[in-house]
């Protein structure tokens, strides 16, 4: 019971936090926001009993990425491009991503379970690794490159944001 209400609580905090981020005018209010969406994905790796994942989302993420995030916001002069225009008129492509996948999602739950094809269950060995030993595998062989890449991209992003500042300074 405590379980269940605990995946609530932490779903209405994603989903809350969420629709928050993009829907606030201020990108302070947007980042602040996000760090309350992460939390709560926090809370459901713990909920699954993946301590790791828990400890990496708060300490890396919450704590280092959102706090860059706002060091880069405020850096970056967010007055004037507050006042150039924030939306193209390009809505109805929007919209037809809105209507593709709601057929989607209504064409499989029409389908029911027939739809999924699942895979077999894989194997289980004799001695399981912690979750630590089996994420830093995955991680480390089939992962490196976009993780790398992921990595070397925020990089970019936040010298081009530090340079863009500095131009106006």
């Amino acid at each position: 019971m405590t379980d269940t209400v605990l995946f609530y609580l932490f779903a209405l905090l994603v989903l809350g936090g969420g629709i928050l981020t993009i829907t606030r005018r201020s990108a302070v209010h947007s980042a602040i926001a996000l760090i309350v969406s992460l939390l709560g994905v926090a809370g459901l790796y713990l909920l699954q009993s993946a301590e790791f994942l828990f400890a990496v989302q708060i300490v890396l993420y919450v704590g280092g990425i959102m706090v860059l995030f706002l060091f880069v916001i405020m850096l970056v002069n967010l007055d004037e491009a507050a006042r150039q225009r924030q939306f193209s008129k390009q809505w109805w492509i929007g919209l037809a991503a809105v209507i593709l996948v709601g057929v989607q999602v209504f064409w499989f739950l029409s389908r029911g379970a027939g739809a999924f094809r699942f895979a077999a269950a894989p194997e289980t060995a004799a001695i399981d690794p912690g979750n630590t030993e089996r994420i830093a595998e995955v991680l480390f062989s089939e992962y490196l490159l976009p993780f790398e890449i992921a990595s070397v991209l925020l990089l970019v992003a936040i010298v081009g944001s530090v340079v863009m500042a500095k131009k106006r300074i």
